[in-house]
């Protein structure tokens, strides 16, 4: 395991105004703590449902956490899960990480192959807005936050997770990437993201212009490391052989397609790391020698990000 780096944070302004035409249609009480609360995005004119994991009391931070590209749903062929529940709240213990943590966990459900930011040419994919302008003020008055965000992502939204904070200063003050793509302007790197958008049939082109482009650099976290000075990061990824971090069933085999693509994101999130530590800006930065892709290797990520940089930027 890579050592970890020091990390820095600092206070930031949090949202205090709902963008306007934001609000919640429906609130869905699952239990005591869980919550399933619907949002109407005017900048997509749709509802999306989030999950939510109340803080035990009133004056919490929230700490967000986005879906993979399949948005909570089932892509995999052979395998069986209801809808939304291929998800942060359906794949991993949420209640039993959280339930002694003073923090409101809120993960968006929805958005395949949408790479949860804004689209320069589909106005239905505008997650991005969704996110930093219009869900956040909305937790707050819901829940009574303290305004003190986070935000996490897997796979393909790890990096997304980290550009929230370069596109909207000041709403996230840490942001966490498990196994994501940090380096999405490079040539090699764009195309890999330009087939994983085409394997759901969406066009990369439509979500930031030309591959490589302007559009592109302004949404590479590694080409934008000044714009995240004082916010806390966390960067993991592993070597991509199987380990026990995965918890994959007995039998399953060596996980070949998960390990190729860990390979990938681990290199990128390498050369984010490295390009961030020439720049001196602070990045807990993670390589296991183990895990495939797996949401164990995620879940395991994620609680790590909290226990080093998240919770301790959140005062949590």
């Amino acid at each position: 395991m890579a050592a970890v780096a020091a990390l820095t944070s600092c206070f930031f302004s949090a949202p205090t105004a709902v963008a306007e035409g934001a609000h919640i249609t429906d609130v869905q009480h699952v239990n005591d703590r869980w919550d399933k609360v619907s949002v109407f995005s005017p900048a997509m004119n749709k509802v999306i449902v989030n999950d939510v994991y109340k803080a035990a009391g009133g004056g919490a931070p929230t700490f967000y956490l986005l879906p993979g590209i399949d948005g909570g749903d089932n892509l995999d062929p052979g395998a069986s899960f209801a809808p939304g529940t291929k998800s942060w709240f359906g794949m991993t213990d949420i209640p039993g990480f959280f339930g002694n943590k003073y923090v409101n966990v809120v993960s968006p459900l929805g958005g395949q192959f949408s790479w949860w930011t804004d689209w320069v040419n589909d106005s239905s994919k505008q997650y991005q807005t969704y996110m930093t302008r219009e869900l956040p003020p909305l937790i707050n008055s819901a829940y009574n936050t303290n305004g003190v965000n986070a935000v996490g992502g897997l796979s393909s939204t790890g990096g997304t997770a980290v550009d929230y904070a370069v596109q909207a200063p000041g709403v996230f003050r840490a942001v966490g990437s498990y196994s994501g793509f940090l380096t999405p302007s490079e040539p090699q790197a764009a195309q890999q993201v330009a087939l994983t958008l085409g394997s759901g049939g969406a066009s990369a082109e439509n979500m930031w212009g030309p591959l490589g482009g302007p559009t592109w650099v302004a949404h590479d976290p590694s080409k934008n490391l000044d714009k995240l000075r004082g916010v806390a990061i966390y960067a993991g990824a592993a070597g991509g052989s199987v380990g026990d971090v995965d918890r994959l069933p007995p039998g399953f085999g060596g996980n070949f397609t998960g390990g190729f693509i860990e390979g990938i994101v681990a290199e990128s999130t390498k050369k984010f790391a490295d390009a961030a530590a020439a720049a001196g800006v602070p990045v807990t930065y993670v390589l296991r020698p183990q895990g495939s892709h797996t949401w164990g290797l995620f879940e395991s990520e994620m609680q790590e990000s909290w226990n080093t940089t998240i919770g301790p930027a959140l005062g949590s």
